[in-house]
């Protein structure tokens, strides 16, 4: 029964992240729809991250007196109702509030079922958090083609109807699920929010390793399009098109690194990782050819994917049972806030004036310096170390 709750947390998980990601592909549609500019609907994706970011701090206070597995349950029916509330949406201001309440449910969901899956599953932290991302980053690749095909046979609601439908029942599987095994779960709230404070070097450090890597991707990303179309001219159909491989590495990037993670100590591979990342963000702005622009695309894909299940899984392993979801929360919600502003400072940046070449290269220089101080750090012994887990079945 726990593989089975385990089961339907992945395919929650899918949906959530769909609800987060069909905003983009939907972006020219929902124009026409509302008769509004691009910079109007740009707000309109940029409150899904935001709503994404603001719960996730005040939720891990909430878990100090809520077990969960009932936070993710209500999370799955606030995606459900704010998905229906979005498809129903008649002004541009009821489309925004049902974007804010969609990131809303992602953020509250993700504090929680982190933590609830290390601890359903704590011989196999790593592999379990890398098939759980796995099927999160299967939504972002398949976001794009849903809605589409949503689109041209009916229209852009559709694919919002389908999202609170289909999120309802897995939300009344999951419940189901979790009923009959609650006396198994052995996952009860973090009493004290306040001993997260003394954990703050573990936040802290944790920050350090994704926080510049994040902000980056958030600003490497969002304007991937157009950087290949203005720096490297490249038609804007196919640079769409390698967006899509960008996102799709992050599946296998997701599925390996929980496998490797726990096989391996994770604060290594994420040195690995964040190496990779700069050098294959710093080779982009140098190559020119098709071969050259999608390998390095792909490798700074799969690089920051796998920077998240290790992350996630080094953190959940040095932190103590007792504070684990809250001290989550207050990572997680710091880090996603620091993180949205990469967009923001790549348009401010390359509004003043710089390449996209330029800004891409001081990005990667940023990550070098940070990769510095942490080796620097491990190799001191300033970096905690998770205790090894014996296997115990299932």
């Amino acid at each position: 029964m726990t593989r089975r709750l385990f089961g339907t947390l992945c395919g929650l998980v899918l949906l959530v992240n769909f609800g987060r990601t069909v905003f983009a592909p939907l972006v020219e549609p929902l124009q026409v729809a509302f008769g509004v500019g691009p910079a109007t609907i740009g707000f309109v994706t940029t409150l899904v991250w935001v709503g994404s970011a603001l719960p996730r701090i005040p939720v891990g206070y909430v878990l100090t007196r809520v077990p969960r597995h009932h936070v993710v349950l209500t999370a799955g029916g606030l995606l459900s109702v704010s998905a229906a509330f979005t498809a129903s949406a008649t002004s541009i201001w009821t489309l925004q509030l049902g974007a804010l309440a969609i990131g809303i449910a992602s953020g509250g969901y993700f504090v929680a079922a982190i933590p609830l899956i290390g601890e359903l599953r704590p011989d196999r932290v790593g592999r379990s958090i890398g098939i759980h991302g796995t099927a999160a980053q299967i939504a972002a690749v398949i976001a794009a083609p849903i809605a589409v095909a949503a689109v041209t046979a009916l229209d852009w609601r559709a694919a919002f109807w389908a999202l609170a439908v289909t999120t309802a029942v897995t939300t009344i599987l999951l419940a189901g699920t979790a009923r009959a095994i609650e006396g198994q779960i052995g996952t009860g709230p973090d009493r004290d929010f306040s001993a997260v404070l003394t954990h703050w070097r573990v936040v802290v450090v944790g920050l350090i390793m994704i926080v510049v890597a994040g902000f980056v991707w958030q600003g490497v990303f969002n304007f991937y399009v157009s950087y290949l179309i203005d720096a490297k001219s490249i038609p804007a159909a196919q640079a769409g098109g390698y967006l899509t491989i960008v996102f799709a590495a992050g599946v296998p990037a997701f599925w390996l690194s929980g496998q490797l993670v726990d096989r391996f100590a994770p604060v290594p591979y994420i040195l690995t990782m964040l190496g990779v990342y700069a050098t294959s963000l710093f080779m982009l702005t140098r190559v020119s050819g098709i071969v050259g622009i999608l390998s390095c695309s792909i490798l700074i894909g799969f690089a920051i994917h796998s920077l998240f299940p290790a992350l996630d899984t080094w953190l959940l392993g040095v932190l103590p049972s007792e504070v684990r979801a809250s001290a989550y929360a207050v990572f997680s919600g710091i880090a996603l806030l620091i993180e949205a502003t990469g967009s923001s400072a790549v348009g401010l940046l390359t509004a003043a004036g710089y390449t996209f070449d330029a800004v891409f290269t001081l990005f990667a220089a940023g990550v070098a310096v940070v990769l510095i101080a942490l080796l620097i750090a491990f190799h001191g012994g300033s970096i905690p170390q998770p205790a090894a887990v014996e296997p115990t079945g299932e």
